[in-house]
């Protein structure tokens, strides 16, 4: 209704509050559906301003009202659909197979008339076949988008989108209802996952308190620190031999993240990610029931969109091709090779950066070369990350157009499994090197491995996992940190731009209502002026697409990859993804409510191949903290000695049964004075002046072959890897089967619902009958 009073509208003008409502809720709908730009044409013998005005009367013929508004150069058409084709929308919805108890009981809402406006403007022809992504291309058009509604934008920014309702639950039914299930299922798997990273995050921070408490009493730091073993030299040619003592500080901090704890925590973790999913099920199954969509098909929605847009539309038939199926997996596997061919260029840095920083005139870098390397090659991975996700995503949409699947949510799903294989092959390649490959395949001296040159990387005497540890850090401060400066800065100075540019249209506005005012006119449709101040408000938002929640899903499962693959190497992780997502749900909310063009409301009933994708990395996080604990760090060669070799062995308690470990893991060398690249042999020491150094291996010093010891540790790591994957596994099922994915209430509500149907469908017909008789 209008403004009673005038004057209260004209204090409200002059104010000038954005969240105050600037035009009034009119009794007739006024809302438009779509906002169409384009630059101003006006040659009309221009090729562009004839495909321009072909497209608007292709709209006119599926009776869309348009309206035009020119301003600054840019014309703005808004649409409208006429309320026939919702009606006839809602009428198919009801007599589909699949979806006839899907239907929201509160009617057809603005959110659900943007998805099918927009359906139908992606699938509007002109005569030369081109359709509206194809004359954006080529700036036919400049931009589309649907219209933020004020007052519901206002509530869903007062209750969610702001910084200081973090500790608040959020508003699931309002999101759904503005952005549609799609977006309200993308947070509320966010919101249950961050809930569950809590007994994630206190255990991580157990483990690493436990570590801390046996800091100062650890007999292998002890050992390390006052060492007295020379050690070969870690480079050929410019590194010289060195102190086991040295590496005192490095031997701490692998102590805190390669320990008893972190098994537990790695065996908790693998059962904590099936837990999640299964319980994830069961809390989207009472949120999609209440929602009305537990029976909602993406496909057959699809096809009644299509009769929508044209009742005379033929059906796309399922095809399959050997061929093209073929094609497509060789351009995958070509794909996962160049990738895994860039983390061999990470490994040449990695490799040659260590030797060159040993030498240079810094003393810090030349003493900590090898971290410092590490830390290199962590964030040049970083920068790959970056640019190789452009890289993917323009190949995985080009293999999914290849594919020719039949309908968008197929398309998409193919789409989502190849970028996220791309991008999870991109990050984790790295990490697998060194988690599986660093330190054991580099050779024994006189006979080392060498790549461009150069002697590749041996892990440090007091385990492997701390090079893992740093280049996980690295990457997931980096990662979480730069992208949520970029996610909310690039959004906000648009905003800024916008709040500036709409300001310079209040007084027009303004001029309007008064208008409006003094002639009294309650029923007056709003000046243009109005109308372009709100359409440019909405215009100068930032650009959102088909990939904007894409984007939001892909950075968290790759998240959730980061915290339960490798968390035996990092029980922390688990505690920073607990604080990121805490700050991640208000940045996507205030980024998607205030800075951002109102996204395109899906419906849907899950979040769909996601979780396809999070199952299978619940799996190959078994595998992989079960293969991290049994091949990359020393808990198995430590249980080996203390129960096989150590002095608790023979039955002695007079010292600790790990005294000795660090000794009884390294074999001896012998190289040339004055010759740091050149060993010998025992027989040859009588020959040359030689000195006699120490490096980490199961080998003999009389021909460097491996020691019965070697054999025995390799067994027992084997032995660990099936029986730990097996237990868990055997724990991921039980708990699988004990959480049903459907709570009792839900059950016994839905079928409540239907027998209600039924009922009233049966009292219908009679009722029916009854009248014709």
């Amino acid at each position: 209704m209008f403004f009673k009073d005038c004057k209260e509208k004209m204090e409200l003008l002059e104010k000038g509050k954005d969240e105050q409502p600037l035009l009034p809720e009119l009794p007739v709908q006024k809302t438009f559906d779509y906002v169409l730009v384009a630059d101003k044409l006006d040659d009309v013998m221009d090729r562009k301003y004839q495909k321009q005005d072909e497209f608007l009367k292709e709209l006119k013929k599926k009776k869309i009202s348009i309206k035009r508004i020119e301003h600054d150069g840019k014309l703005f058409y808004g649409l409208r659909a006429p309320n026939d084709i919702f009606e006839d929308y809602q009428y198919l919805l009801k007599v589909s197979d699949s979806c006839n108890w899907c239907h929201d009981e509160k009617g057809l809402t603005q959110a659900n008339k943007i998805r099918i406006v927009h359906y139908i403007l992606e699938n509007t022809f002109i005569k030369t076949g081109e359709k509206l992504d194809d004359l954006m291309m080529e700036d036919v058009f400049e931009t589309m988008f649907c219209l933020h509604e004020k007052k519901e934008q206002k509530m869903l920014r007062a209750s969610w989108a702001k910084w200081g309702n973090f500790y608040k639950g959020q508003p699931f039914d309002e999101i759904k209802c503005y952005f549609g299930e799609k977006v309200a299922l993308y947070y509320l798997w966010l919101g249950w996952y961050t809930k569950l990273l809590v007994p994630a995050s206190v255990l991580g921070i157990v483990v690493f308190l436990y570590a801390l408490a046996f800091f100062n009493t650890s007999p292998l730091i002890d050992e390390v620190c006052n060492s007295n073993i020379t050690m070969c030299p870690p480079c050929e040619k410019r590194c010289d031999i060195w102190n086991l003592s040295d590496t005192c500080s490095y031997a701490k901090v692998s102590h805190l993240f390669d320990n008893e704890g972190t098994v537990a925590f790695a065996m908790f973790m693998a059962i904590w990610a099936t837990l999640f999913l299964e319980l994830w099920k069961r809390h989207r199954a009472k949120y999609v029931s209440k929602w009305k969509v537990f029976d909602w098909c993406d496909e057959e929605e699809e096809m009644i969109m299509k009769i929508v847009n044209d009742p005379d539309c033929q059906l796309k038939e399922f095809t399959h091709s050997y061929k093209r199926s073929a094609l497509v997996l060789i351009l995958v596997t070509v794909m996962l090779m160049v990738i895994i061919g860039i983390t061999h260029f990470l490994v040449v840095v990695r490799v040659i950066a260590a030797p060159l920083m040993s030498e240079s005139k810094w003393e810090f870098m030349s003493e900590h070369s090898k971290t410092l390397a590490v830390l290199l090659g962590a964030v040049v991975h970083y920068v790959t990350i970056q640019i190789m996700t452009k890289v993917n995503r323009w190949v995985a949409q080009k293999l999914s157009y290849l594919e020719k699947p039949n309908s968008f949510a197929a398309r998409e799903r193919s789409f989502t499994i190849k970028m996220f294989t791309f991008q999870f092959f991109t990050l984790f390649s790295s990490l697998f090197y060194i988690a599986f490959f660093l330190g054991r395949i580099n050779g024994h001296p006189g006979n080392y491995v060498r790549l461009a040159g150069y002697r590749l990387e041996e892990c440090h005497p007091s385990g492997c996992l701390t090079d893992l540890f740093i280049q996980m850090a690295v990457i997931m401060l980096l990662k979480q940190t730069i992208n949520n400066i970029l996610e909310f800065s690039v959004p906000w100075v648009k905003g800024f731009v916008r709040k500036k540019t709409a300001k310079r249209l209040k007084r027009n506005c303004g001029r309007c209502y008064r208008k409006a005012c003094r002639d009294n006119r309650k029923d007056i449709e709003p000046c243009d002026t109005c109308k372009i101040r709100n359409w440019l408000r909405n215009y100068h938002l930032g650009n959102t697409d088909a990939f904007s929640l894409f984007n939001e899903f892909l950075e968290m499962v790759i998240q959730f990859s980061f915290t339960t693959i490798f968390v035996a190497a990092f029980p922390l992780a688990p505690l920073l993804a607990l604080i990121n997502n805490i700050l991640e749900i208000r940045l996507d909310a205030i980024k998607m409510v205030r800075l951002e063009r109102r996204l395109i409301p899906r419906k849907t009933n899950d979040i769909g191949v996601w979780t396809k994708i999070l199952e299978a990395v619940g799996v190959m996080a078994v595998i992989a903290n079960g293969l991290v604990i049994g091949i990359s760090s020393d808990f198995i060669p430590r249980l080996v000695y203390r129960y096989h070799y150590g002095p608790c062995a023979n039955g002695s308690t007079s010292s600790h049964c790990m005294q000795g470990y660090i000794n009884d893991t390294l074999s001896i060398a012998y190289m040339r004075q004055g010759r740091q690249d050149e060993f010998v042999l025992p027989r040859e020491r009588n020959l040359f002046n030689v000195t006699q150094c120490s490096y980490r291996d199961y080998r003999d010093a009389e021909d460097y072959s491996l020691t019965p010891k070697f054999w025995l540790v390799l067994a027992m790591r084997f032995a660990f890897v099936i029986l730990f994957e097996h237990v868990v596994v055997l724990c991921k099922f039980v708990a699988a089967w004990f959480v049903p994915h459907s709570a009792t209430s839900v059950k016994n509500k839905r079928m409540k619902d239907k027998l209600e149907r039924l009922k009233d469908e049966l009292k219908e017909k009679t009722k029916t009958k009854s009248t014709d008789v």
